[in-house]
């Protein structure tokens, strides 16, 4: 059995050991280490890698330029009555706009009612009344007016003029416009009404 004297050094087995606690206090603390810590090592080792790189823009092709060629073409929205240029129009038809205007062409041809007939002689004379449209927008300026209209007279607002009158039917050619600028010839049929009797359907 050793024994151990005064003044002896110390015991191998216990001079060994100091090492390894040491070793085992620092892996302790590297365990320690906060989440935050090891992102930050991580970025910080990935930033170090990173190249920043800007892609180059695409090339700008320069717009085809196309030559506007609608300036001779008719302004679909200019009014026809308002837009007549005789010196332009070659049409057989066109308006005489020299022509004094008669006081059914003030009117709209679908608020005239062709509601009868007289007889002069030889003549036959139609009876057209003024009738205001639904709404009553036109009230006030001959509702209900009789007029006395014979063949060559002029009503409506497309140059109206009366071809035929007879016991049933009044019979206008009216002049229209195309978009074209040309001027046509429309014929329209206006049929004996009885106003009494459409009055009294309402």
């Amino acid at each position: 059995m050793r024994q151990l004297t005064k003044g002896n050094p110390t015991p191998p087995a216990l001079r060994t050991g100091r090492p390894a606690l040491s070793l085992i206090a620092l892996l302790l603390m590297a365990a320690c280490s906060s989440p935050q810590e090891d992102i930050q090592v991580w970025m910080d080792d990935q930033s170090r890698h990173m190249v920043g790189k800007v892609q180059q823009l695409p090339e700008i092709k320069p717009a085809e330029q196309v030559a506007y060629v609608g300036y001779d073409y008719p302004d679909p929205f200019r009014p026809a009555a308002t837009a007549i240029d005789l010196d332009m129009s070659t049409s057989e038809f066109r308006p005489d706009l020299t022509r004094r205007r008669e006081p059914l062409e003030a009117f709209a041809l679908e608020t005239l009612a062709f509601v009868g007939t007289l007889e002069m002689g030889s003549e036959k004379i139609a009876l057209v009344m003024f009738q205001a449209p639904a709404g009553g927008g036109a009230a006030g300026q001959g509702d209900g007016t009789l007029y006395q209209i014979r063949k060559g007279n002029y009503m409506g607002q497309d140059f109206g003029l009366v071809a035929e009158i007879n016991d049933t039917e009044l019979t206008l050619k009216e002049l229209v416009e195309d978009l074209n600028g040309e001027w046509g010839e429309r014929v329209t049929t206006m049929e004996l009404k009885d106003p009494l009797a459409e009055e009294a359907s309402k």
